[in-house]
């Protein structure tokens, strides 16, 4: 009975740690499928997990599938958790997906896209 009660005692102490282990999104700035008016100066991202810079990235796609020269991605300063892509131009009217990679700091490689679109 002993036994049983330790190993379940340390199955939940451990549980928490295991469903939190990857990054998730947070928030998107612009938000998923939201219509703009004007191009924001940066797309930005937030995970629920810090960031390692290294291995973590967003990028910009047109509706052909073509990546838009933009900034270079990176953390937002004094923010593990945000990824900002400084646009840096005015966007074409248009359908954009901003993909992204990241590899929070336990270890764990996530990835996703959202979508947004520039309305004149």
């Amino acid at each position: 009975m002993y036994k049983k009660s330790l190993l379940a005692a340390l199955v939940l102490a451990v549980a928490p740690q295991i469903s939190s282990a990857h990054a998730h999104v947070g928030t998107s700035s612009p938000a998923k499928d939201a219509v703009v008016k004007t191009t924001p100066s940066n797309v930005t991202l937030t995970l629920t997990e810090g960031l390692e810079a290294a291995f973590s990235s967003l990028t910009l796609v047109d509706t052909s599938g073509k990546v838009v020269p933009t900034g270079k991605s990176a953390l937002a300063p004094g923010d593990n958790k945000t990824l900002v892509l400084p646009i840096g131009k005015d966007l074409p009217a248009g359908a954009y997906t901003v993909k992204w990679q990241a590899l929070s700091k336990d270890g764990h490689k996530t990835q996703g896209s959202w979508s947004f679109t520039v309305q004149p």
